[in-house]
């Protein structure tokens, strides 16, 4: 039965959307930073400025969108997670060390699990990413 189902459902891509008052930090932090490319952009748009931040060619994508009378966003929980499964511990390491040189140090995560293989650190909305040393799911 799940399997007719889930032959149903055609999703041609999937968006994470998220308010912040800080776009061009967020931007850094997730392009210069993370290393994930601006793919789309918008402003104008009904008091609305925003920014699609993802993997080229992925149907997925983070969405950052700014409002002229302010976006505020503060993270919910220390384990509301945005994980990246990076099978090279180099890549981990390399992006880390220049997240913390721009001011984003490694935080100790609220579940351990994260610890064993990850490395948690806030983006400047105080959002937790991963970055898990595995091949993922």
């Amino acid at each position: 039965m799940d399997q007719q189902w889930t032959n149903e459902l055609a999703v041609a891509q999937v968006r994470v959307a998220r308010p912040t008052d800080q776009l061009e930090e967020i931007e850094r932090f997730y392009c210069e930073g993370i290393g994930l490319k601006k793919i789309g952009s918008f402003s104008g748009h009904r008091g609305y400025t925003g920014i699609m931040i993802g993997l080229p060619n992925a149907h997925y994508h983070l969405e950052f969108t700014e409002h002229i009378e302010g976006s505020p966003c503060p993270a919910p929980s220390k384990d509301n997670l945005l994980v990246l499964y990076i099978p090279n511990k180099e890549t981990i390491h390399s992006i880390a060390k220049r997240l913390s040189r721009m001011g984003y140090p490694e935080v100790e995560p609220e579940n351990p699990y994260w610890m064993q293989k990850g490395i948690t650190i806030e983006d400047p909305d105080g959002w937790r990413l991963v970055l898990m040393n595995t091949e993922g799911i």
